[in-house]
């Protein structure tokens, strides 16, 4: 695990300056303390800090093959790559030393742009083609590695984080004002787009190719297919074959010559993670959670009873981490500068914290992320379902009039915050005509198009973008039935961030995450599964439920799902509202001309006066603005001020 950075000019008589890639280099240094390396020739340099963890002794990059024609600068784990090694030996190919970053060398050596098809992993990384004069990259297929490129006509820059490019002299940090719309609505961007004018990211399952006369080629190599196996099997049959392929890449994901542990939460995933990494391990296991205590709200969400619960079970070697309300303020600036753009779930910082607490032990950690999206294992999915299927029966009773008259007086019934929430979930206040009310706004959006209408002033309105559009050209290209067009959708937007919040958040304390869920085998497999198994009632993941009951407690196996949850909602009952009220309408934010001042008044009234739960947009803000001043107007991140 490393990050990764290079500079390319197609120019073959223009150098390369060696202290600008050094800065680059430097930005990252947090997502490897061990070591760095440099690798520059003409028009070519390439850039590495390392977090060793296999082959430590022999492990430096940039490394090259054996006649130095290829050089490799490579971020992510390769879990087949002792295979492979064999299969490359067997064709001649010679190897220096263990790693498997020599693998991908080789590999490519053999088997050209098709070389990313071989590898099982996760893996951003860009490779010199010195006989070619081209600069080749790839990104892993879920997207789990990141890969960010600024490219002018003159200059290519590339980087494991924005921050990298942002470090080459005459790069300035400038808003792409036609992202704001899906921020607001979302909170991430899931087009390749970034935040940052004319810096992009790489697509997962995507690979690069930029050559001397400066074309510069992208090619999507792996996506999701659809053919799920409704063939009468019966649901044990998906169940075993869940379990043996988990089973198979924890293994493969407890690769590592260095400590490994796990983030533990105490729901379904983690505890999978964990019990079947102890089965394999047979000794004890590292787990590490977070959580709050104080107050009722705060001890509410905590997670620590939970997993401590399950390390007893599983006997592990269990740490906690205790997350204060005044840290977690404090935390929020550097994070945000971390992220490189705006967090999009306040559980970020709880990662973040449990994060610098296992690299106290332990290099390496698996986590849970993946299973929800592949499995079904939000609420949103199986409410969609029954959604779907009472609108269809309403719309044959009803008329359009009367449908919008009972959702009008629904609207103004005296139900309180909580009911009215619930309500609005149902089709009875939602318009199954238009998909971007149905499932978007109702389940995932914070500022649906009409109240940024409200939000916007007039003229950033018609520069903001449109919101929705990246998110429905995902569904668009989905297949099938509802439920795996909706997990479709969601692998390749609302997943994506999550795992660049898992990279990010876990690197800025210099250690690695693992994602077993998303070997890219099982997921495919989990693609084939009929709805029908995955969803019982208004509760999804069943197969992996069902999968896990030999090695975890029925009450670990059907928890409530929480995951890092924090007590969000209720620090905005105290003084907090107040503060990021006062820092939102402070000339120095209104000055930037974005948003209407009577509009973030009426959010915060809304909301103290607990008329609309407005918590997910007053953190939308909150993050945009906090973005503002440590990008845009480079405010230090020592003593930031919320003023």
């Amino acid at each position: 695990m490393c990050g990764i950075c290079g500079i390319f000019f197609p120019e073959r008589f223009r150098r390369v300056d060696a202290t600008a890639l050094k800065r680059m280099n430097a930005r990252i240094a947090h997502r490897g303390p061990d070591d760095e390396g440099f690798f520059l020739e003409e028009n070519m340099g390439l850039a590495m800090r390392r977090l060793s963890i296999v082959d430590i002794k022999n492990g430096h990059q940039p490394l090259s093959n054996e006649d130095g024609d290829l050089w490799i600068v490579f971020n992510g784990e390769v879990y087949n790559h002792a295979e492979l090694r064999r299969e490359l030996e067997a064709k001649g190919h010679r190897y220096r030393s263990r790693t498997d970053t020599e693998t991908i060398v080789h590999a490519y050596e053999e088997f050209g742009h098709d070389c990313v098809e071989r590898l099982h992993g996760m893996f951003a990384f860009a490779i010199w083609d010195r006989r070619k004069r081209v600069l080749f990259a790839a990104r892993d297929r879920l997207g789990i590695k990141p890969f960010y490129y600024r490219w002018d006509g003159q200059s290519f820059l590339f980087g494991s984080e924005i921050k990298a490019i942002l470090a080459y002299p005459g790069v300035r940090a400038r808003f792409n004002i036609g992202t704001l719309a899906e921020y607001l609505a979302f909170g991430y961007i899931s087009q390749a787009e970034t935040m940052f004018a004319g810096i992009r990211k790489l697509m997962p399952g995507h690979t690069l190719e930029i050559d001397q006369r400066g074309n510069l080629r992208i090619e999507r190599y792996w996506d999701l297919k659809f053919e799920v196996e409704d063939d009468g099997r019966p649901r044990e049959y998906y169940v075993e074959g869940y379990r043996e392929k988990l089973e198979s890449s924890v293994r493969a994901h407890l690769m590592s010559d260095v400590p490994l542990g796990v983030f533990l939460s105490g729901g379904l995933d983690s505890s999978s993670v964990a019990a079947l990494a102890k089965k394999n391990r047979g000794d004890q296991i590292k787990t590490f959670a977070v959580g709050y205590r104080g107050s009722p709200e705060e001890d509410a969400v905590s997670e620590f009873s939970a997993a401590r619960k399950v390390a007893e079970h599983i006997r592990s070697d269990h740490h906690e981490v205790c997350l204060s309300k005044e840290a977690y303020f404090d935390h929020l600036p550097r994070l945000i500068w971390h992220e490189d753009e705006p967090l999009t779930w306040p559980s970020s910082v709880s990662l973040y914290s449990v994060a610098q607490l296992a690299r106290e032990h332990v290099t390496v950690v698996l986590t849970g992320e993946g299973s929800d999206e592949t499995l079904a294992g939000y609420t949103r999915y199986p409410w969609i379902l029954l959604n779907s299927r009472m609108d269809a029966i309403y719309r044959s009773i009803s008329t359009g009039s009367a449908r919008q008259m009972v959702a009008g007086l629904l609207a103004a019934a005296p139900l309180g915050i909580s009911g009215r929430r619930k309500l609005e979930h149902t089709f009875l206040c939602r318009n199954g005509d238009d998909w971007t009310s149905f499932y978007f706004d109702n389940f995932l959006v914070a500022f649906p198009s009409e109240d940024q209408a409200k939000l916007l002033a007039p003229d950033i309105l018609r520069l903001a973008g449109k919101p929705y559009a990246a998110s429905l050209s995902a569904s668009d290209c989905s297949e099938g039935d509802l439920l795996h067009r909706l997990l479709y959708g969601d692998i390749k937007t609302y997943l994506v961030e999550l795992l660049m919040k898992q990279d990010q958040m876990s690197m800025s304390a210099s250690i690695e995450s693992r994602v077993p869920f998303l070997d890219h085998e099982l997921v495919e497999f989990a693609l084939r599964i009929p709805a029908r198994y995955s969803v019982s009632g208004l509760a999804g993941k069943y197969i992996l439920k069902r999968a896990m009951a030999d090695l975890l407690p029925q009450s670990i196996i059907h928890k409530k799902k929480m995951g890092f949850p924090t007590p969000w909602d209720s620090w905005l009952r105290g003084p907090e509202l107040d503060r990021i009220e006062k820092m939102l309408l402070s000339p120095r934010s209104l000055n930037r001309n974005l948003f209407r001042r009577q509009a973030i008044q009426r959010i915060f009234n809304e909301h103290r006066n607990k008329i609309r739960d407005n918590g997910s947009r007053i953190w939308r803000l909150l993050n945009l603005e906090i973005w503002s001043r440590v990008f845009l107007e480079g405010e230090p991140l020592q003593g930031f001020r919320y003023e």
